[in-house]
């Protein structure tokens, strides 16, 4: 499997030839102008919708940077048909970003084509999240550029690129359901009970009777509030040992 870069009969100059690549695709995405110089089929990209995400953590952060760069970056690639996703003040672990549910909701209704971003953790708040959101992407047909991380999923090799990352995704889950399995299993060896505590309902009520809330009951026995309360539906012929 070579890889080599330079001029070749017919190709374009200055991309690297793999036999990974899909090299019709290539041909479509790039052009080489007068002066032999490589450039975007501008042409090709003008139809594309894209979306643009910048978030910054503090409010006192401006997304000029941001901006700026992206919207340079979609010039030089003939996208004109630009929509901008922005979350200010708002840390890339917080779940509770606007713009980004909105991107994600317009995602699923198609709105755009290309999601590009400054940085990933502009847009993603772990690996995990990572993965899934590129992975719900591609089911889409919707596809993701990070800028500065020099990763593009619009390409053959980005779509590489987007595999190896679902398998590490379905590696890492593995990996987790066997820790998973292996702790249960040294859980048992060592005459561990695992589970939920079973309720002893007549103690329960026993417990209600003496002036016990609910929630006082459930934390002494290590229960759920709704196994005490199921105690009272389930169990309501039994009574409280009666005082001497």
């Amino acid at each position: 499997m070579g890889c080599r870069f330079g001029p070749r009969p017919g190709g374009v100059p200055g991309v690297a030839e793999h036999s990974l690549v899909d090299k019709n695709e290539l041909q479509k995405q790039f052009i080489v102008d007068k002066k032999g110089v490589v450039r975007y089929n501008k042409v090709m990209e003008a139809n594309k919708k894209i979306a643009l995400y910048l978030r910054v953590s503090t409010s006192d952060q401006s997304t000029e940077l941001q901006r700026s760069e992206l919207l340079a970056y979609c010039k030089a690639r003939g996208f004109n048909d630009v929509e901008i996703y922005e979350d200010i003040g708002r840390t890339g672990t917080n779940d509770n970003r606007p713009a980004l549910k909105k991107l994600i909701a317009d995602a699923k209704q198609r709105k755009f084509d290309i999601v590009i971003c400054w940085k990933i953790d502009r847009l993603f708040r772990s690996l995990k999240h990572l993965i899934l959101t590129l992975q719900e992407f591609d089911e889409l047909g919707i596809k993701f550029i990070s800028l500065k991380d020099q990763i593009d999923l619009t390409t053959s090799a980005g779509r590489l690129l987007m595999q190896i990352i679902g398998a590490m995704g379905e590696f890492e889950a593995a990996l987790i359901k066997e820790r998973v399995k292996a702790g249960l299993n040294n859980a048992k060896a060592k005459g561990k009970k695992l589970g939920r505590p079973k309720a002893d309902y007549t103690h329960i009520i026993a417990m209600k009777i003496s002036g016990l809330s609910n929630r006082a009951i459930a934390d002494k026995l290590g229960v759920s509030r709704d196994t005490v309360e199921r105690a009272f539906r389930n169990k309501p012929h039994q009574s409280a040992p009666q005082k001497a």
